[in-house]
């Protein structure tokens, strides 16, 4: 969102928020996708912004930042704006409700849903038949959309193709094919592509992000997901032992880390090091050793796709990270031992 200072926080969104702001036809629906971590979720707000900015000649304009409506919308409070998030990401996103955070007895027992069910959208089709209270207009935001379940993304239909009044609606995800076609082809799409790394690696040391560009590769161009790894305490330096450490078999800070995000950062080794047995440089680490017997690494690769599989609910997390440590050892061991030769991995 555009803050006091008129600054869009995100400079690569700049232009998909002109195109969008600049279309001679606006479409009441978008579709605002690309790769997680690129911002979508900024840049639905930032549109949000844009339509319920009281300074704006019109609805093409570009938010103010000073105005009652945009610093209603800065505050998560304007009444016109309804921002609907999976439970699960409601506080992690700042969005959560009082009456949410309060800590009631019956949610406090149950885990926050991960999706968006059918009593959001209902939500949705009652806010959209109000009038809007500040006289602008109305606007809708889903996140992440490939949430909607199908109950509820059927429920969204007819009010999606026949909306009332000046409402707009803004579907935001990183996965579009997961959504339905019919409610995919009731939207105008907005595709956000991977900023350009220069521009994102300026930002995340802006951000106090050191050695952005080593991070920055590693969330596979991506800068918000760099940015919260950073905040979870993953730096270059470590990223760049990994290697090393997994080919020596060592778990090193992996054992520390959320299982999700470690069995991630494995497959990515493991892709990186699959790259180089065909002497193709590596995508997500500076530097990764070098294999030729790829068997083994496919085989490593299975591996982890079924662990990826089960990341959430890890039977046993410190003896998962030790196997798939230790099987991604055995893949750089087997290619030296069909090789006929040694390593030394103490190094």
């Amino acid at each position: 969102m555009v803050g006091a200072d008129g600054r869009l926080p995100l400079p690569w969104l700049q232009p998909a928020l002109q195109a969008v702001l600049g279309s001679a036809r606006p479409h009441h629906a978008l579709l605002v996708h690309g790769a997680e971590g690129v911002g979508q979720f900024e840049l639905a707000l930032t549109l949000a912004q844009a339509w319920l900015c009281e300074a704006a000649i019109d609805l093409r304009s570009r938010p103010c930042g000073n105005c009652p409506g945009c610093r209603l919308v800065l505050s998560h409070n304007h009444p016109d704006l309804l921002v609907l998030l999976p439970e699960a990401l409601q506080e992690p996103l700042g969005w959560a409700r009082e009456d949410e955070t309060a800590g009631g007895t019956a949610k406090s027992e149950r885990k926050p849903s991960k999706e968006l069910k059918v009593d959001v959208v209902r939500q949705a089709v009652a806010f959209a038949q109000l009038t809007a209270s500040r006289g602008r207009a109305k606007v809708v935001v889903f996140y992440p959309a490939e949430r909607l379940n199908m109950v509820a993304a059927n429920t969204l239909l007819k009010t999606l193709e026949e909306p009332p009044g000046d409402v707009r609606f803004i579907l935001a995800c990183g996965a579009p094919a997961a959504l339905p076609p019919t409610v995919r082809s009731r939207c105008q799409g907005v595709h956000l592509a991977l900023p350009d790394p220069t521009l994102a690696a300026r930002w995340l040391a802006e951000q106090g992000v050191a050695d952005a560009e080593v991070l920055l590769a590693a969330a596979g161009g991506q800068p918000l997901q760099a940015k919260a790894w950073s905040d979870d305490g993953i730096d270059a330096a470590g990223w760049s032992r990994l290697p090393g450490d997994v080919a020596a078999g060592r778990v090193g800070g992996l054992a520390a880390w959320p299982v999700p995000r470690m069995i991630d950062a494995l497959q990515k080794l493991c892709h990186d090091a699959l790259l180089g047995a065909v002497g193709v440089a590596p995508r997500y680490f500076p530097a990764v050793p070098r294999a030729t017997d790829s068997s083994a690494l496919h085989a490593w690769s299975r591996v982890l796709a079924r662990a990826a599989r089960h990341a959430e609910h890890p039977v046993n997390a410190g003896l998962l990270v030790e196997s798939l440590v230790s099987q991604g050892r055995a893949a750089w061991l087997a290619k030296h031992r069909a090789r006929g030769t040694s390593v030394d991995y103490s190094a």
